[in-house]
Protein backbone atom coordinates (compact mmCIF):
# COMPACT_ATOMS: atom_id res chain seq x y z
CA UNK A 1 0.00 0.00 0.00
CA UNK A 2 1.38 3.45 -0.87
CA UNK A 3 1.94 5.64 2.18
CA UNK A 4 -0.32 8.47 3.13
CA UNK A 5 2.25 10.10 4.76
CA UNK A 6 4.26 10.30 2.07
CA UNK A 7 2.12 11.28 -0.43
CA UNK A 8 0.58 14.14 1.58
CA UNK A 9 4.71 15.35 2.08
CA UNK A 10 5.02 14.80 -1.35
CA UNK A 11 1.94 17.21 -1.62
CA UNK A 12 2.75 19.60 0.26
CA UNK A 13 6.69 20.15 -1.29
CA UNK A 14 5.30 20.34 -4.95
CA UNK A 15 2.84 22.69 -3.86
CA UNK A 16 5.45 24.77 -1.98
CA UNK A 17 7.19 24.80 -5.40
CA UNK A 18 3.92 25.35 -7.30
CA UNK A 19 3.68 28.72 -5.79
CA UNK A 20 7.00 29.90 -5.25
CA UNK A 21 7.63 29.75 -9.33
CA UNK A 22 4.51 31.58 -9.77
CA UNK A 23 5.58 34.39 -7.21
CA UNK A 24 8.13 33.91 -9.19
CA UNK A 25 6.84 35.10 -12.20
CA UNK A 26 4.85 37.78 -11.11
CA UNK A 27 7.74 39.26 -9.40
CA UNK A 28 10.15 39.14 -12.34
CA UNK A 29 12.59 41.76 -12.60
CA UNK A 30 12.28 44.76 -14.82
CA UNK A 31 14.75 47.85 -16.15
CA UNK A 32 14.73 51.13 -17.18
CA UNK A 33 17.19 53.04 -18.99
CA UNK A 34 18.62 56.20 -16.60
CA UNK A 35 20.87 59.27 -17.15
CA UNK A 36 23.43 59.72 -14.29
CA UNK A 37 23.36 63.05 -12.92
CA UNK A 38 25.64 64.99 -15.08
CA UNK A 39 23.55 63.61 -17.95
CA UNK A 40 26.69 62.03 -19.80
CA UNK A 41 25.85 58.57 -20.10
CA UNK A 42 22.77 56.43 -19.64
CA UNK A 43 22.72 52.85 -17.85
CA UNK A 44 20.11 50.58 -16.62
CA UNK A 45 18.13 50.48 -13.13
CA UNK A 46 16.91 47.29 -11.81
CA UNK A 47 14.00 46.36 -9.42
CA UNK A 48 14.12 44.13 -6.69
CA UNK A 49 15.53 40.60 -7.19
CA UNK A 50 12.99 38.64 -4.97
CA UNK A 51 12.09 36.31 -8.01
CA UNK A 52 15.78 34.78 -8.04
CA UNK A 53 14.97 33.86 -4.31
CA UNK A 54 11.33 32.63 -5.16
CA UNK A 55 12.97 30.30 -8.07
CA UNK A 56 16.07 28.66 -6.51
CA UNK A 57 13.53 28.07 -4.04
CA UNK A 58 11.00 26.50 -6.15
CA UNK A 59 13.98 24.34 -7.62
CA UNK A 60 14.96 22.95 -4.04
CA UNK A 61 11.69 21.96 -3.18
CA UNK A 62 11.01 20.40 -6.37
CA UNK A 63 14.64 18.67 -5.79
CA UNK A 64 13.45 17.60 -2.62
CA UNK A 65 10.49 16.56 -3.56
CA UNK A 66 11.71 14.02 -5.85
CA UNK A 67 14.92 12.82 -3.63
CA UNK A 68 11.83 11.74 -1.17
CA UNK A 69 9.75 10.01 -4.26
CA UNK A 70 12.91 8.60 -5.77
CA UNK A 71 14.09 6.88 -2.21
CA UNK A 72 10.79 5.58 -1.13
CA UNK A 73 10.33 3.89 -4.62
CA UNK A 74 14.10 2.88 -4.74
CA UNK A 75 14.82 4.48 -7.63
CA UNK A 76 12.32 2.30 -9.52
CA UNK A 77 15.17 -0.14 -10.43
CA UNK A 78 16.71 -1.39 -6.92
CA UNK A 79 14.84 -3.35 -4.79
CA UNK A 80 12.34 -6.29 -4.67
CA UNK A 81 10.63 -7.00 -7.94
CA UNK A 82 7.42 -5.87 -9.06
CA UNK A 83 4.54 -7.95 -9.88
CA UNK A 84 3.74 -8.18 -13.81
CA UNK A 85 0.53 -6.48 -14.40
CA UNK A 86 -0.63 -3.25 -15.47
CA UNK A 87 0.59 -1.62 -12.45
CA UNK A 88 4.13 -2.55 -13.27
CA UNK A 89 3.82 -0.87 -17.01
CA UNK A 90 1.79 1.93 -15.73
CA UNK A 91 4.53 2.62 -13.04
CA UNK A 92 7.39 2.24 -15.81
CA UNK A 93 5.96 4.62 -17.91
CA UNK A 94 5.18 7.13 -15.25
CA UNK A 95 8.63 6.91 -13.91
CA UNK A 96 9.92 8.09 -17.33
CA UNK A 97 7.42 10.74 -17.92
CA UNK A 98 8.29 11.95 -14.52
CA UNK A 99 11.94 12.12 -14.85
CA UNK A 100 10.77 14.04 -18.09
CA UNK A 101 8.61 16.77 -16.38
CA UNK A 102 11.05 16.96 -13.32
CA UNK A 103 14.15 18.18 -15.78
CA UNK A 104 12.18 20.28 -17.82
CA UNK A 105 10.73 21.82 -14.70
CA UNK A 106 14.35 22.71 -13.17
CA UNK A 107 15.67 23.37 -16.20
CA UNK A 108 12.93 26.45 -16.24
CA UNK A 109 13.44 27.29 -13.04
CA UNK A 110 17.11 27.43 -12.92
CA UNK A 111 17.27 29.35 -16.40
CA UNK A 112 15.23 31.64 -14.88
CA UNK A 113 16.92 32.08 -11.36
CA UNK A 114 20.37 32.84 -13.37
CA UNK A 115 18.51 35.12 -15.99
CA UNK A 116 16.70 37.03 -13.54
CA UNK A 117 19.91 37.76 -11.33
CA UNK A 118 21.90 38.69 -14.69
CA UNK A 119 22.40 42.53 -14.46
CA UNK A 120 23.84 44.66 -17.38
CA UNK A 121 26.67 46.92 -16.05
CA UNK A 122 27.72 48.40 -19.93
CA UNK A 123 26.72 52.27 -19.77
CA UNK A 124 26.07 54.25 -23.50
CA UNK A 125 26.83 57.91 -23.95
CA UNK A 126 23.97 60.13 -23.39
CA UNK A 127 22.34 61.11 -26.50
CA UNK A 128 23.52 58.59 -28.07
CA UNK A 129 21.97 56.19 -30.69
CA UNK A 130 21.41 53.09 -29.08
CA UNK A 131 20.42 53.46 -25.36
CA UNK A 132 21.52 50.71 -22.51
CA UNK A 133 20.44 46.99 -23.81
CA UNK A 134 18.35 46.40 -20.20
CA UNK A 135 18.14 42.76 -20.32
CA UNK A 136 15.41 40.86 -18.21
CA UNK A 137 13.92 37.17 -18.09
CA UNK A 138 11.56 36.68 -20.68
CA UNK A 139 7.87 36.61 -19.68
CA UNK A 140 6.74 32.99 -18.97
CA UNK A 141 10.12 31.25 -18.00
CA UNK A 142 9.03 30.95 -14.64
CA UNK A 143 5.57 30.13 -15.64
CA UNK A 144 6.58 27.57 -17.80
CA UNK A 145 8.21 25.65 -14.89
CA UNK A 146 5.17 26.27 -12.21
CA UNK A 147 3.64 24.71 -15.29
CA UNK A 148 5.89 21.10 -15.40
CA UNK A 149 6.09 21.34 -11.39
CA UNK A 150 2.04 21.06 -10.95
CA UNK A 151 2.84 18.23 -13.77
CA UNK A 152 5.47 16.33 -11.81
CA UNK A 153 3.73 16.48 -8.57
CA UNK A 154 0.84 14.90 -10.40
CA UNK A 155 2.48 12.37 -12.11
CA UNK A 156 4.47 12.04 -8.88
CA UNK A 157 1.16 11.14 -6.84
CA UNK A 158 0.57 8.38 -9.71
CA UNK A 159 3.58 6.88 -9.81
CA UNK A 160 4.04 6.40 -5.88
CA UNK A 161 0.68 4.87 -6.09
CA UNK A 162 1.13 2.43 -9.58
CA UNK A 163 4.50 1.39 -7.82
CA UNK A 164 3.40 0.59 -4.36
CA UNK A 165 0.56 -1.57 -5.94
CA UNK A 166 2.98 -3.45 -8.32
CA UNK A 167 5.37 -4.49 -5.35
CA UNK A 168 2.40 -5.00 -2.66
CA UNK A 169 2.67 -8.76 -1.73
CA UNK A 170 4.45 -10.15 -4.65
CA UNK A 171 6.94 -13.39 -3.94
CA UNK A 172 9.25 -12.93 -7.28
CA UNK A 173 9.74 -17.21 -6.62
CA UNK A 174 7.04 -19.87 -5.41
CA UNK A 175 8.12 -20.09 -2.24
CA UNK A 176 11.49 -22.12 -1.50
CA UNK A 177 14.30 -21.71 -3.61
CA UNK A 178 15.70 -24.92 -2.98
CA UNK A 179 14.60 -29.03 -4.19
CA UNK A 180 12.82 -30.12 -1.39
CA UNK A 181 14.54 -33.09 0.09
CA UNK A 182 12.36 -33.95 3.43
CA UNK A 183 10.37 -36.99 1.36
CA UNK A 184 13.58 -38.88 1.00
CA UNK A 185 15.26 -39.72 4.45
Amino acid sequence: MASKLLMVTIFIFDLIAFGLAVAAEQRRSTAKVTSDNEKDYNYCVYDSDIATGFGVGAFFFLMASQVIIMLASKCFCCGKALKPGGSRACAVLLFIILWVFFLIAEACLLAGSVRNAYHTKYRTIFGGDDPPSCETVRKGVFAAGAAFVFFTGIVSEFYYVSFSNAGANFEPYGGESAVGMGAYK
